[in-house]
């Protein structure tokens, strides 16, 4: 089988909901990484790009009809160079990058840009034509987040719980505190304060210049999302979110953004013929399906049937990123996986409730920091997971080159 590595990976700063890239388009911000990414190797001759493979959840406003193709386009790459758009929700970006895995493994091609993008503030109202001529039943969603036009059944067999009811029908389950899941999330905040302090997550991002409607544009270069002021006095004083008396809040969930990855895939041939030198080697992957109300557990039988794969055992792992979608989510995969709450090898520079969760970018921005982590730690392997609305999980093992 031939095997698929990670190159080069490359990101946009992270977006709060209305916040700095609010003026910019979805396929724009798709296109700024990928031609961020292909100027770090100016040798590479864009035309050997064998395909664009970009996740996105929405797809109903500025990112629709194939951004990846679009994207590509506006980057600049050769017309010859196509482009495919992949929906698996939450991890829509870390499929994208297993896709361009897999199809190196197929012999369907050498070098791919993979990767994924959203733009939350930018997803517009979404409205159903009426059943009949005239009819009254027309719908009108919000397309930023949450359901829209549900079929009865999935809601009669399933549920149509939003994502933060998953997260409190967990904690059903699994006995965990307000105060345990607060203390989590100023864990990710300390965490990614001091990974931006400290310029660890600069090497991961390309800024972006915003056009203003008067004077220059602004260089927006930093994580918005992070509150580096955070307490557990602060945490403590939010209402809950989703139940009267539940316990997940606006704190320790992750938030509405935007942003946009960008993940050089290549082959070991592709490697010799173009001069690249790897990040990491994608060991295995695997993707599962759970109970869709529960949908925060799927990361637990995806990383047990990745690290199977693999042929690994938790305890070889040296860099775990789980997704941070709800503190309570990832509290409750943690402990079934038999880990601590405070494991040092989580989320290292913090996850998404501190940085932010992009839902098609996340899953390209785990596998991307990562790699960048081994290689800096001088480590040799990481699990990256996520869970995956309407039911699923997803992880990934890398190999340090």
């Amino acid at each position: 089988m031939n095997e698929a590595y990670i190159v080069d990976a490359i990101r946009t700063p992270i977006g709060g909901f209305t916040g700095s890239l609010s003026p910019v388009r979805a396929d724009d911000l798709a296109a700024h990484v990928i031609r961020e990414l292909m100027a770090r190797h100016p040798s590479l001759d864009p035309a050997a790009v064998d395909d664009v493979i970009m996740g996105c959840a929405n797809q109903a406003g500025e990112d629709n009809r194939n951004v990846a193709r679009m994207a590509g386009l506006l980057a600049g790459l050769p017309v010859n160079v196509p482009g495919e758009t992949v929906n698996r929700l939450c991890a829509s970006g870390m499929s994208a990058v297993v896709q361009a895995g897999r199809a190196i493994a197929a012999a369907s091609g050498d070098l791919f840009i993979a990767g994924g993008v959203e733009h939350m503030t930018r997803g517009p109202w979404v409205m159903s034509k009426t059943s009949t001529p005239y009819g009254r039943d027309a719908q009108l969603f919000d397309s930023s987040f949450g359901w829209r036009f549900v079929n009865p059944l999935m809601k009669e067999r399933y549920g149509v719980d939003a994502m933060g009811e998953t997260a409190e029908n967990l904690l059903e389950t699994h006995v965990i505190s307000r105060e345990e899941q607060d203390r989590f999330a100023l864990w990710s905040q300390q965490k990614a304060a001091a990974a931006q302090a400290n310029g660890r997550l600069a090497l991961e991002i390309a800024p972006v210049s915003i056009p203003q409607r008067k004077g220059d544009p602004i260089r927006f270069s930093v994580d918005e999302f992070v509150k580096p002021k955070t307490t557990m006095e602060g945490l403590a004083a939010l209402k809950p979110a989703f139940r009267k008396n539940g316990s997940v809040t606006a704190g320790n969930a992750s938030g509405l953004n935007d942003g946009a990855a960008a993940v050089l895939v290549a082959s070991a041939r592709a490697l010799d013929t173009h001069a690249l030198k790897p990040l990491a080697r994608i060991v295995s992957s695997a993707v599962v399906g759970v109970e869709p109300r529960i949908m925060g557990i799927g990361p637990v039988n995806a990383s047990k049937l990745a690290l199977e794969r693999a042929g690994l055992t938790l305890d070889r792992i040296d860099i775990l990123e789980l997704n941070e979608a709800f503190a309570a989510q990832v509290l409750s995969c943690t402990r079934s996986l038999g880990l601590a709450d405070d494991d040092p090898r989580i989320n290292p520079n913090g996850g998404a409730i501190a940085l932010g969760h992009p839902l098609g970018m996340s899953g390209a921005r785990l596998l991307q920091t990562a790699a960048l982590e081994l290689r800096a730690r001088k480590q040799r392997y990481a699990l990256c997971t996520m869970c995956i609305g309407v039911g699923q999980g997803y992880a990934v093992v890398l190999e340090a080159c």
